[in-house]
Formats: structure tokens, sequence, C-alpha cells
């Protein structure tokens, strides 16, 4: 340590060795991590779908199993939380393809000597829908889909109308 006079009182909070400051570093923001790429991601990380698939009928045994009603809830709970994460999973993985399978036709066209064509938000919300109702009709639930929708709308109609009251 420094050696210090006697008659000027010593300060309160006297560095003695300089301390080099530790530097916090968030990886999903630094440079140093590299570039997030989705793709390079699952690719790597396949694994734990299987791992989540066997947690999954692990929940599925212990609910069938449980007497208990509020573990049951719980364990309930966390199968729904499961089963959304993995369709939310998939929705994403069908939205990746088919910005893939897009990306690849322009790369087929710019290759052929055509101009490139993007597609706008609209347009690409419009071919979503439209995909989803090709879904839907294969699946057969086209019809029970579509009158939830007109009921839907028929409430919202009716909010929009005046009111007997105000007559």
């Amino acid at each position: 340590p420094l050696e210090m006079s006697a008659k000027k009182p010593v300060p309160f909070l006297r560095q003695v060795v300089p301390v080099r400051k530790k530097v916090q570093r968030d990886p999903r923001f630094d440079d140093l991590s590299g570039e997030y790429k989705p793709e390079i991601f699952m690719k790597t990380y396949t694994f734990l779908d299987t791992i989540k698939k066997q947690e999954k009928e692990m929940v599925q045994k212990q609910l069938k199993k449980c007497r208990n009603m509020e573990q049951k809830e719980k364990l309930q709970r966390l199968l729904n939380r499961m089963t959304q994460q993995e369709q939310a999973q998939k929705k994403q993985q069908k939205l990746r393809e088919r910005e893939l399978s897009l990306k690849r036709q322009q790369r087929e066209l710019a290759k052929q000597g055509k101009k490139p064509f993007f597609l706008k938000k609209s347009e690409k919300r419009k071919l979503e829908l439209a995909e989803k109702y090709a879904e839907l009709k294969r699946s057969g639930k086209l019809e029970s889909f579509l009158n939830k929708k007109r009921k839907r709308n028929a409430i919202k109609d009716k909010r929009h109308l005046p009111s007997q009251k105000n007559l």
C-alpha cells in the first residue's frame, strides 16, 4: 500500500490497488457472438425437439396417474403450454420454408435474366390466408371456421348499430 502522511486524514474510500472493472456482455447484442441465423440455430439445436417430445409424453403420463386436482390442473396448463409452443414452432418453420422457397424462385428468375420481383407484405398475407383456407379445407374444418368468423363479424356489426334506447 501507498505510504500516506499522518498529518492528512485518510480518505474514506481509498483506492489501494486499481481493480479492473468486469465488463458484462450480452451475447444477443454482441458482435463477438456472430450473426443470428435461424436456419443454423435450428440445425444445431434439433436435439431439443426430441427432448421436448419426451418431456411432453412424461407430463401426459403424470396427468393420467395424478389424482390431486390442483396438481392435475397444473399439469394440464403445462401440457397446453407445451403444445402451444410446439404449434408456434411449426408455424414459424412453415413461414421460414415459404420465405426460402420464394427466395429460391427469385434466384432462379435472376439466373434466367429476369428482373427480381418481391412480394409486398399485404400480398404475403393474402398468400398465407389462401394457404390457411386450403389447409382447413383439407382437414374438413373450413365450415366451422367460417361459421365462427361470421358470428364474430356479426357481433362486431351489432356493436356499431345504434341501440334501441338511442332511437
